[in-house]
């Protein structure tokens, strides 16, 4: 990852992220422009900044915005922290988690989420009070929550982190760039998808199972998350597994990536695998979020580009029969996953379950780091053939 904020991205740039902009005649750019209070480096220093906003130059902001149109996806903003709920601690840009004080001043992102474990959220209409829906730092407006978990902690903006010219700042002006393009080294890197049935059906550790054993294997591996809400402790975990790099959509300049249109993310995830392929990995472990049901996931998943752009699937699940009915989605969406993991590999009977009723492979912590077979196991499959960048 890199260590420090990128140059923002050309205004030209084909692969650069939606971003709110002059020529953007319908967010109404002159209404975001509404220079409030200025800010000091020692306040903004001050601040608890969170794990999404750290790629941004924040040298950049100059004032406190107060624009008179709603908040944009991606926009930066400083809050007080009002009240502690689920997220009572909120992961800073090196990834340390902070306790947070009511009172505390923090710096975040607003987006949206959709975690059926935790939140349901949306964009809030006005700078008014909202939630801390996700430890990485997104500011939302909770719609619904699982029942399990605590309320929200609430935040209150004080203000838009806004340029000289008061024109808020946003994730996508700091996104990566696109390389040159390198079809040669594109048409060589191995891609694995790794998919689940369900929040939590341990897809990153599946993930990171798969970047250890291949580096262990001596294979240069590099991984990226494809989907989902913006928090850093899937991508701490593939880079502590062995990959290099790590990248996911908010280095594409994206807050998360619930509500965000198929052509955006596309855009972003080619633009993730155009960085990757540059740096010479020949492997890629792409993790997508969620369950094969929710939206971005599925439309993802059913288009042609990904499609070609994978050759193998591996599958976690949490209990047998999930298991057995993703492996049978998978196939009516074209797919013929390589093995399947995750959660349910905790209990031997639900693996036996799971063997016996799909014919497949479980891949278990243990077969990982013990069984030399493994590569072989999960990269059985037939290289179904690249998409050129």
């Amino acid at each position: 990852m890199p260590s420090k904020p990128a140059s923002p991205v050309p205004k030209g740039d084909p692969q650069r992220p939606r971003l709110p902009s002059d020529n953007d005649h319908s967010s109404a750019p002159c209404a975001r422009r509404m220079i409030g209070e200025r800010i000091s480096v020692e306040r903004i220093c001050a601040a608890k900044r969170a794990f999404v906003t750290r790629r941004s130059d924040l040298s950049a902001a100059h004032f406190l915005a107060l624009p008179a149109i709603p908040p944009q996806a991606g926009d930066i903003l400083l809050a007080r922290v009002v009240s502690l709920g689920q997220h009572g601690r909120i992961e800073l840009v090196g990834g340390r988690r902070s306790h947070m004080f009511i009172g505390d001043e923090v710096i975040v992102a607003y987006g949206e989420r959709y975690a059926a474990d935790q939140f349901h959220s949306k964009l809030p209409a006005d700078l008014s009070e909202c939630d801390l829906v996700a430890a990485g730092g997104i500011a939302s407006q909770v719609i619904e929550k699982n029942s399990r978990i605590k309320k929200a902690t609430r935040i209150a903006p004080i203000g838009l982190l806004a340029d000289a010219s008061g024109l808020p700042l946003n994730l996508a002006q700091s996104a990566l760039r696109t390389p040159e393009r390198n079809i040669e080294a594109r048409q060589k890197l191995q891609v694995i998808a790794v998919v689940g049935s369900a929040m939590n059906a341990g897809k990153t550790t599946t993930a990171a199972n798969i970047v250890h054993c291949l580096k262990r294997a001596g294979i240069k591996v590099a991984a990226c998350k494809a989907t989902g809400t913006g928090a850093g402790g899937d991508v701490w975990r593939l880079l502590d597994a062995g990959a290099s790099p790590v990248l996911d959509f908010t280095d594409a300049g994206l807050a998360s990536t619930y509500n965000v249109p198929p052509a955006e993310i596309k855009t972003a995830l080619r633009l993730l695998i155009a960085n990757i392929a540059s740096s010479g990995a020949q492997t890629i472990v792409i993790e997508v979020a969620d369950g094969l049901f929710q939206k971005e996931t599925s439309d993802l998943l059913k288009s042609p580009y990904f499609r070609s752009l994978v050759d193998h699937i591996a599958f976690a699940a949490g209990d047998a029969i999930s298991a057995a009915a993703g492996v049978q989605i998978l196939d009516a969406w074209g797919y013929s996953p390589s093995a399947i993991s995750g959660a349910l590999t905790a209990s031997p009977l639900a693996v036996a379950e799971t063997e016996a009723i799909t014919g497949m492979n479980v891949l278990t912590n243990h077969k990982f780091q013990h069984d030399e077979t493994v590569l072989t196991s999960l990269l059985q499959s037939a290289r179904k053939g690249a998409t050129p960048l």
